[in-house]
Order: structure tokens, then sequence, then C-alpha cells
């Protein structure tokens, strides 16, 4: 914090200029059509024109909030990392549900969240995943992060199915929870070629069929 100057004066109290809320809507519009685009299709296939297109944002004006494409493909992955986290929590915290039951709504909802668009969007990560080896090694390091913040949320919400007598005592969460998304990335892949959410249900029924249960008393 700086201390002001005679020929500094204090800042003023209140809420901050308008040209700043101005700068974070329009920074906020570039990440939100950002997804929108590449959900659809890959970050090479995606031209910043149409990126820019779709948020209604001048070229010249872009580089006022990125410094290149590669830092705004950053800033998507962890835009869309934050968001994916939230919507973890929200399905993995409901005390009202056993927790094998919140995984299943959250399985529940990606398929309606598919489906809502037709099928034509997936995941962001997996999508760039796919496409790693034209991308900037940077995305490699945010993207792996990514997907093991994933499997340790997954794999807190198996601990607490063993803890509430869902799963076996002797299953390894994080295994059970990195095989999980391995496969699961692999279904949106291809309800994304089919147009269907049938792949989604095909691989969550297996996963829930092959888990380790406890042993009858």
């Amino acid at each position: 914090m700086t201390t002001p100057t005679p020929d500094q004066p204090p800042r003023p109290r209140g809420r901050p200029p308008k040209v700043r809320e101005d700068q974070l809507d329009v920074r906020e519009a570039l990440l939100r059509h950002g997804l929108e685009v590449l959900t659809e299709k890959g970050f090479v296939a995606a031209g910043l024109d149409e990126l820019l297109s779709r948020a209604r944002v001048p070229k010249g004006s872009f580089y006022h909030y990125f410094d290149s494409k590669e830092a705004y493909g950053l800033a998507l992955i962890d835009h869309y990392a934050d968001y994916f986290a939230r919507k973890l929590e929200r399905h993995f915290s409901q005390p009202d549900r056993p927790p094998l039951q919140r995984l299943q709504a959250f399985v529940e909802d990606a398929q309606n969240g598919m489906a809502q668009y037709d099928f034509r969007r997936g995941c962001l990560i997996g999508n760039l995943g796919q496409e790693m080896n034209a991308l900037p090694d940077a995305f490699r390091a945010r993207l792996l992060a990514t997907f093991e913040d994933w499997q340790a949320r997954l794999a807190a919400n198996l601990r607490a199915a063993q803890q509430a007598g869902e799963l076996a005592a002797s299953a390894d969460v994080a295994a059970l929870a990195a095989f999980f998304w391995i496969g699961w990335e692999g279904a949106v892949l291809r309800a994304k070629l089919e147009r269907s959410a049938a792949p989604l249900s095909l691989f969550a029924t297996q996963f829930f069929a092959a888990l380790p249960r406890p042993e009858p008393l």
C-alpha cells in the first residue's frame, strides 16, 4: 500500500471509476465468449478474429487485455478451471445426498449441459489436451494441474463414500478418481461425435458397477 504524497492526492473513497468497470466487463466478455468457441472447437482452429467477433471487441483493443493469444489461452484455462471447480464443489458438498449419489448428480448435470447445446460443446481442458502437440508448452502444466485438482476433489468424495459404507475400505480412491476422469473425457469426446448422451451414460454405468463395495456382514 502506497502513502499519498503532497503531489499525489489521496484516492477518493467509493466505487472505482467506471472506466475500470468497463475494462473488467470487456475482459469478462472475452473470457466468456472464448469459452463458448473453444468448447466447440480447438484452440488452433479458432482464429483470433472469430473470438473477437463473438465478443464484439475490436482487434486493436485485444492486446490491452492480453499480451498474446497464448496469454489469452492460459487465462481461459484458469477461468474454466475455476468454473468447473465450483461446479464440483456444489455437487460434492450436498449434505442431503450420499457421496456416490453426489457423483451421479454431477454426471446427470453434465449430460444435461451437453444436451442443451446439442452436444456441440465439450470440455475445454479435454479439447486442449487433444491438441497439445500444436499448443504452447506452457499449456501442458496448466492442463495437468486442472486434471489433478478434479481428481483430488473426486478422491475426497470417494473417501467420504468409504466412510459412509458405500465403498470398500480397501478401495484406492486416488486411482479410482484418476480412472474416472480419464474415462469421462473419452466419453465426452464420443458424445460430441455421436451427438448423444449414450457414451456418457455407458461410462458412468460401468464405472459405478465396477466400484469395489464393502463385503456384506
